[in-house]
């Protein structure tokens, strides 16, 4: 059951998606029944999604919305169609979600738009089809949200750059073949002098830790990244020498709606077998969702769902036009992963015990939910980005 069903059952009519979108959602769904339902425990288990995934998907297209087809993309060119691919992942599992969207929706666009001709040749093909792995490597483990505290250096020595430091945190990180890096080049600079490097997972000098056992998302590999004298030249430069930090202001928008658009989708999609499970469940002779507390409290959280989804759907609209904010983005974000959270809190409360068992899909949604409040910019960065923008 997905967005589509709530609209066939009259709960809220979206209105930002044509045929095409709609014929798009229906090819991930198939994709995702086939190929990924079948073996998500497997995933699990395994802590990462199989390089068999990624190349599935590449094949069919869903990772390379946002590369040109002169380097093996579909080049979209329409945000909506990423909204559809996360919407639909989430349906899932938000650890499905998010592990493409790193690669696909957040660090793609690095490449492609920052990235020279030679750069785009030799790896955009590569990510389109599922043989390149991205991840991106921001948080350090001294760091958290203050990207402009970057510890990790690159010294120029000849015509090379020396990389020395660690990053945490790094979803794909463990299976990742190239690493879209956030490192100091200029330390007199500050924040202005912030670089970002590909570096290959083969260069000598780089290693992975273990990967890190999380509270949810367990089919997302998370890792600890290491660079230890790690020599590369200008040409893995993506972008502008000490422009990393502006180039990071500048993609964070998208990776603020994207987390929002994951958010939601997730949240909707146990509130909709939440509402089925309150219908079947008997207590007292009745079905517990006939209860005037529970009847209310779904009428509320559904509200909250519509409420949510209509803010988001404006937001898709804008950064299609190129108009969505920073600050916008930033409600978005916040607000998303706070609803998500309560109302998944209450679908876990609906199910009773049972809601508590990790055989339960609302149960793993709980707990995958939670780290949403935290990534892309903690709850309180938002607000307070939020607040400066109101003059405070």
């Amino acid at each position: 059951m997905g967005l589509d069903v709530m609209v066939t059952l009259g709960y809220m009519k979206r209105t930002i998606y044509d045929a095409d979108h709609e014929s798009f959602r229906g090819s991930v769904a198939a994709f995702l029944d086939r190929e990924v339902k079948p073996n998500l425990e497997e995933h699990a288990a395994n802590k990462a999604l199989p390089r068999e995934f990624w190349l599935g998907a590449g094949a069919q297209g869903f990772l390379g919305l946002e590369i040109p087809e002169a380097y093996g993309g579909s080049e979209a060119g329409d945000y909506r169609f990423n909204a559809v691919l996360t919407e639909e992942l989430n349906k899932v599992n938000a650890a499905l979600g998010s592990c493409v969207g790193i690669h696909a929706d957040i660090t793609a666009p690095y490449l492609v738009e920052l990235g020279t001709e030679e750069q785009k040749q030799r790896w955009l093909p590569g990510v389109a089809s599922g043989e390149i792995l991205l991840a991106i490597g921001m948080t350090e483990p001294s760091g958290g949200s203050d990207l402009a505290a970057l510890k990790t250096t690159a010294v120029r020595d000849g015509d090379d750059w020396v990389i020395n430091g660690s990053k945490t945190f790094i979803t794909n990180g463990y299976s990742a073949d190239l690493v879209i890096t956030a490192v100091r080049t200029s330390p007199e600079k500050g924040a202005r002098g912030i670089t970002l490097f590909a570096i290959p997972s083969d260069a000598p000098g780089f290693s992975r830790g273990r990967k890190l056992d999380k509270v949810g998302q367990d089919e997302s590999d998370t890792a600890e990244l290491f660079f230890t004298d790690v020599r590369l030249g200008d040409d893995h430069i993506i972008g502008d020498l000490d422009g990393g930090f502006i180039h990071m202001m500048q993609k964070l928008p998208q990776e603020r709606l994207g987390c929002a658009i994951s958010n939601t989708a997730h949240a909707t999609q146990i509130l909709l077998e939440t509402l089925e499970y309150t219908k079947e469940r008997q207590a007292f002779g009745a079905p517990i969702g006939t209860f005037q507390h529970n009847k209310f409290l779904l009428a509320d959280l559904f509200t909250r769902i519509e409420v949510t989804q209509a803010f988001i759907d404006q937001c898709v609209i804008a950064h299609d036009s190129g108009d969505l904010t920073s600050v916008d983005a930033a409600k978005a974000k916040w607000w998303s992963s706070q609803i998500q959270n309560e109302v998944i809190d209450h679908c876990v409360q609906l199910h009773g015990g049972y809601g508590f068992m990790n055989e339960y899909r609302v149960a793993r949604a709980w707990r995958d939910a939670r780290v949403s409040k935290i990534w892309a910019g903690s709850n309180e960065i938002m607000k307070e980005l939020i607040g400066r923008d109101l003059g405070l």
